[in-house]
């Protein structure tokens, strides 16, 4: 686990768009493409937002990209709580994605359906769908594709994706799971599970704000993931954690 610390949220942002970006443009250097698993939350989008205002935008070739996210709310497509609808306000309308790169999660059906209303009525089956499409990009033999970097929030009691702590998500095995009574809302939720994330060549955390002190100071300390699912966010080749000075107010 690497642990950088920044000033504070603003520049954190900046800084880990920068690092983003020149991630992606290392990958797309050795395979021609890249594979990128975004996140939710405030940070999560405000990196984003640094993404598209970065002078380096352009240094990316986006349409060679495939985008993924590690969970989602299982709301309507046109609610707010989306992760998706959000990350697409914040950067994915604005730069050259291939559409057919860039994989949401399943949402829930509008209320009174209508023709090509779409969507699932219930979270597990569009768990088991968007696990279907990983394993339809994932290398011979593989659940899930390889990630070059799969972007992970922390919230303050620990949870990442929305694997909450002692919850069923934190020892499931399939890939993607439906999860129920989510302790903050909205309660149903769609998550990767500890092998997807697992899966990835990095992991990064990204964590702003006082109130993420406790979870980041734990995670540093080796808190078990059953207790603390942050600890539990570990990549292939690294494992990152970005925070401000704020959130690692507590590290001993």
């Amino acid at each position: 686990m690497e642990l950088v610390v920044h000033p504070d949220a603003g520049l954190l942002a900046k800084a880990a768009a920068a690092r983003l970006i020149t991630a992606m443009v290392d990958a797309q250097a050795r395979s021609g493409e890249a594979s990128l698993v975004l996140t939710g939350g405030g940070i999560g989008i405000a990196l984003l937002r640094a993404v598209r205002s970065s002078p380096a935008l352009d240094a990316v070739a986006w349409s060679k990209v495939d985008i993924w996210w590690g969970d989602e709310r299982f709301v309507p497509p046109d609610s707010p709580d989306r992760n998706a609808r959000q990350a697409r306000e914040a950067l994915l309308d604005h730069i050259p994605v291939d559409e057919k790169r860039v994989f949401e999660m399943g949402h829930l059906a509008p209320a009174g359906g209508g023709p090509g209303a779409g969507g699932y009525t219930e979270p597990e089956r569009a768990a088991a769908d968007y696990a279907a499409l990983l394993a339809s990009r994932a290398p011979a033999g593989a659940a899930v594709p390889v990630f070059d970097v799969l972007l992970l929030g922390v919230g303050p009691e620990g949870h990442v994706a929305s694997i909450f702590p002692h919850s069923p998500a934190v020892a499931a095995t399939e890939p993607v799971v439906g999860v129920r009574d989510c302790p903050k809302p909205p309660p149903t939720r769609l998550s990767f599970t500890f092998p997807t994330i697992q899966a990835a060549r990095e992991v990064w955390v990204v964590a702003a704000g006082e109130e993420k002190a406790d979870a980041v100071a734990r995670a540093v300390a080796g808190a078990e993931p059953v207790d603390l699912p942050a600890a539990g966010a570990r990549g292939q080749q690294r494992t990152l954690w970005l925070v401000d000075r704020a959130a690692a107010a507590r590290i001993g």
